[in-house]
């Protein structure tokens, strides 16, 4: 053990003694407390001290913390669980979602339509009518038309995001804008769907294609972002959310709004942990791994902010054919197996590259032959580099062969997952099984073969691709079904974890994702009091319940960020 690290360890051993000495601040008293800690999962309150937790047990062991000053909160037998970590989102987008019109629960194109009538009357002044969440299911042919939305808005500009953020939908107003026609070129990496007879463009934009458009839209300017960040932060401590990574976006890169974080950190309104990842694109990769290192070197000491984490796509989606598969997708074999964003010996140099400059390396692959050059390429980064504590992550992992489940704890890759995206409603059932084929989609979202293998999996959101609810995702990890309650048996419900699991992927396994498993992540003496107080136990009754479950009291470094009147 080298003298740097032993005096480290001296150090947070001396502060967190420091930190127990006295009497608790505060003190949760008589709840259901589910602490994590696989050693002692149950106890019945927990004392804070700064930042930390004091102590966690039975009544008689906590209440011996308390001293004139420390302030009591009466649970009721609530159930008490560590704050939730948000394993995969994309902060400020979600951030500007809050201001546009969300379409992602209308499932016919009346409804579509009539959402954006509505959203545009309301905001009549704005010069752009802006949304985001349409579904592909609604649409004739699965896909949208600049003549719908001409329909709904016919006297402004008008952009719609897709749900899984890699298509977008403009009308004729905003195609003309962008200098969008029959005789514009594809952009590299991007696709301007036509109509066959005529090469006019249709209004539907895939993968890079849609920052033609995005990039004529207005941009909020500081102050606007800012409030629409704090929105966001106070947004998610309403769901119990107290750590986040952000995933790294194209269209909104994190580094730029670097100064807004740290003006919310200043401030002392950063009240969500963030890690955040840099893009790095095909072609680019040399530039963004600069940026992420100095990103990561200049925010190290941070508490609450940090950065050292490269991001890239290695395909697209299943729904627009842009996901890379094995062979050709079932519903339209002209669209091939889907491309790449990346050759193989691309993606390999610019992850060994990445994980030399010591930085942890996610990369999104959809596709079953998207993760398997995932997994060449994290490997490919352990023969180059050396075995090492690295945990590379894969996003999303929306099919995968089965060869392939038990490289995952062989390659020590993290299996970064949204319960969500497994929704089983009309667009995956109409839309993404029917692309997929009935072999690769029944090994969709595959949760439990992945814990079988002995993968560590962790949950988020990917918001604003789907609500950042917590127990919309827990309940969909669980069941396998729609809030609906279909199909009513599950669908594969085989692949479904236990309720136990999935909290720890929002919790414990999150943490660990971020190197942050001796810091938070369970309720344990010394780690930090990141806590969620909620209304019903979710262990109690049938799965249904987690769905009326909400988030009463929300603590973030001892400091309560979010509390009801219900508490």
């Amino acid at each position: 053990m080298s003298r740097t690290l032993i005096g480290a360890l001296l150090v947070l051993a001396a502060s967190r003694g420091s930190f127990a000495d006295g009497p608790a601040d505060l003190i949760l008293a008589n709840g259901r407390v589910w602490t994590a800690d696989l050693r002692e999962p149950w106890a019945e309150a927990v004392a804070i001290r700064g930042d930390r937790v004091l102590k966690v047990g039975t009544a008689a062991e906590v209440f011996p913390t308390r001293g004139p000053r420390t302030k009591v909160i009466e649970l009721g037998g609530r159930l008490v669980t560590p704050g939730f970590n948000d394993a995969h989102l994309h902060l400020m987008e979600g951030a500007l979602s809050l201001g546009r019109v969300d379409l992602i629960e209308e499932t016919t194109l009346p409804g579509v339509q009539a959402r954006i009538r509505a959203f545009a009357a309301a905001n009549s002044k704005s010069p752009w009518v802006l949304g985001r969440g349409w579904l592909y299911s609604p649409f004739p042919g699965d896909l949208p038309t600049k003549a719908q939305l001409d329909a709904a808005v016919p006297d402004r500009p008008s952009y719609m995001e897709c749900y899984d953020g890699h298509s977008g939908w403009a009308n004729s107003r905003a195609l003309a804008l962008a200098g969008i026609n029959r005789d514009t070129s594809d952009p590299e990496g991007g696709l301007i769907v036509r109509d066959p007879k005529t090469h006019e463009p249709t209004g539907l934009l895939k993968e890079s294609a849609r920052l033609l458009v995005a990039a004529k839209i207005p941009a909020p300017d500081s102050e606007e972002r800012y409030s629409r960040l704090l929105e966001a932060v106070r947004f998610l401590n309403s769901e119990g959310i107290t750590s986040v990574t952000e995933a790294g976006s194209d269209e909104e890169p994190i580094e730029k709004d670097v100064p807004l974080l740290e003006r919310a950190l200043r401030e002392g309104k950063l009240s969500v942990r963030v890690v955040a990842a840099v893009v790095m694109d095909p072609g680019k990769a040399g530039a963004a791994i600069a940026r992420a290192k100095a990103l990561g070197e200049s925010h190290r000491s941070s508490p609450l902010l940090r950065f050292g984490r490269m991001k890239a796509y290695v395909d697209g989606v299943i729904e627009s054919h842009t996901a890379a598969l094995l062979s050709p997708y079932a519903d339209d074999p002209a669209a091939g197996s889907g491309t790449p964003n990346w050759s193989p010996s691309e993606l390999n140099e610019a992850v060994v590259a990445a994980d030399a400059a010591g930085l942890q390396v996610y990369l999104h692959a959809i596709g079953d032959r998207a993760v398997r050059m995932a997994l060449d390429a994290h490997e490919a980064a352990l023969r180059a580099n050396g075995r090492m504590d690295r945990r590379g992550r894969i996003e999303h992992i929306e099919t995968i062969q089965g060869v392939d489940y038990p490289r995952f704890k062989e390659l020590g890759v993290i299996a970064s997952m949204q319960p969500l995206h497994a929704n089983p409603d009309q667009n995956n059932f109409d839309v993404w099984a029917r692309n997929l084929g009935p072999d690769r989609a029944s090994r969709g979202f595959s949760w439990r073969n992945l814990e079988k293998a002995d993968a560590r999996l962790i949950f988020g959101s990917d918001w604003p691709v789907v609500t950042p609810d917590v127990f919309r995702g827990l309940y969909c990890a669980v069941t396998r079904k729609t809030r609906d309650g279909s199909p009513p048996e599950g669908w594969l419900p085989e692949l479904a974890v236990s309720l136990e699991h999935a909290l720890r992927h929002y919790t414990v396994d999150g943490a660990f994702a971020s190197f942050d498993e001796n810091e938070k992540g369970a309720l344990v003496e010394g780690q930090l009091a990141d806590i969620a107080v909620l209304s019903s136990n979710l262990f109690e009754g049938p799965p249904e319940r987690i769905l009326g479950t909400r988030v009463l009291l929300t603590i973030m470094g001892g400091d309560v960020v979010y509390r009801t009147g219900g508490l």
